[in-house]
């Protein structure tokens, strides 16, 4: 390696670190490539997350719609379930810290709906004259609905700033 070549680099490590310190003081959030959540396996969360969001939205639209008596609790907790997913989407997306710890959060409440309402089905199915996103823990989905929020939790711990 060059002298020339050495100095170009480390210019470039060092305006690249000194945009990143600028924004951070500035107040603009940084951007998701540099706080990597959907980077590597961030991409495979974003795009599940955004399958379940579509799957979730659509399936729950339709059933508020046009079967909402049949099984109104099922439905609108299939609903609340697609923002949720929807929220994780965006927060993946978008990046940065704040997002970061959203993201989280929301991980975290998901995880618990799944458990509840899993739970739910199972000791009182009754209660549900149709499947939700998140019935017997997500059966109906392979069970990814119980394991979505775990690698989430898994990845938003593991991509935290140090």
């Amino acid at each position: 390696m060059t002298e020339d070549s050495a100095a170009g680099e480390a210019a470039e490590q060092a305006t690249g670190k000194a945009t990143g310190e600028a924004e951070k003081a500035a107040g603009k959030p940084e951007s998701a490539a540099r706080t990597g959540l959907g980077q590597g396996p961030g991409r495979l969360l974003v795009m599940l997350y955004g399958v379940f969001t579509v799957a979730a939205a659509s399936r729950s639209i339709y059933q508020l719609i046009a079967q909402y008596q049949e099984a109104p609790l099922a439905y609108i907790l299939s609903a609340v379930s697609a923002a949720v997913y929807a929220f994780i989407t965006v927060s993946l997306v978008r990046g940065g810290e704040g997002a970061r710890k959203a993201a989280m959060v929301c991980c975290a409440l998901e995880l618990l709906g799944v458990l509840t309402v899993g739970t739910w089905t199972l000791a009182d199915p009754s209660a549900f004259p149709d499947q939700t996103v998140w019935s017997d823990y997500g059966m109906g989905y392979l069970f990814i609905p119980i394991f979505l929020p775990v690698t989430g939790l898994l990845w938003l711990r593991r991509s935290r700033r140090g």
